[in-house]
């Protein structure tokens, strides 16, 4: 296999290890994709196979000590970032009209929601700062 037919096989199998990632989170796939085209590339200057597995190597590793640790400490701060529903759990609201185990009407992060009083015969008056303990389809229960 010459030169220039590598450098072709490097940069099908580059594209072949990043496809996954269209279909999975998984950016290991990528640093093997870039391992791969700088073998690719190296393959394309002329440099012999042996050396074209060692620069695939080197740069998969590379990435992977030194990438992979930023990209997993990125994901798991991300995880702790609460969206929709489970973001408005905790969240302070204002009562708008008395709330109690039926119904009431909050302010809530700028937007007015119906609510209900957690505990039965416990109620809210207007202006009461109340906290929300968790969300029932529309309707906000709180305490």
């Amino acid at each position: 296999m010459g030169a220039v037919e590598s450098w072709a096989w490097w940069l099908i199998v580059a594209v072949l290890l990043c496809a996954p990632v269209v279909h999975t989170a998984l950016l290991e796939f990528v640093m093997f994709g870039i391992g791969a085209g700088a073998a690719s590339l190296a393959a394309g200057l002329g440099v012999g196979v042996v050396w074209q597995f060692v620069v695939f190597l080197v740069t998969t590793l590379s990435l992977l000590l030194l990438v992979r640790p930023v990209t997993r400490r990125q994901r798991r701060q991300s995880a702790t970032v609460r969206h929709g529903i489970e973001a408005l759990k905790g969240a302070e609201a204002v009562v708008l009209e008395r709330v109690d185990e039926h119904d009431g009407r909050i302010k809530l992060k700028g937007e007015v929601w119906s609510a209900r009083a957690l505990g039965v015969g416990q109620s809210f008056e207007p202006g009461e700062r109340v906290s929300v303990a968790e969300i029932d389809g529309a309707t906000a229960i709180v305490l």
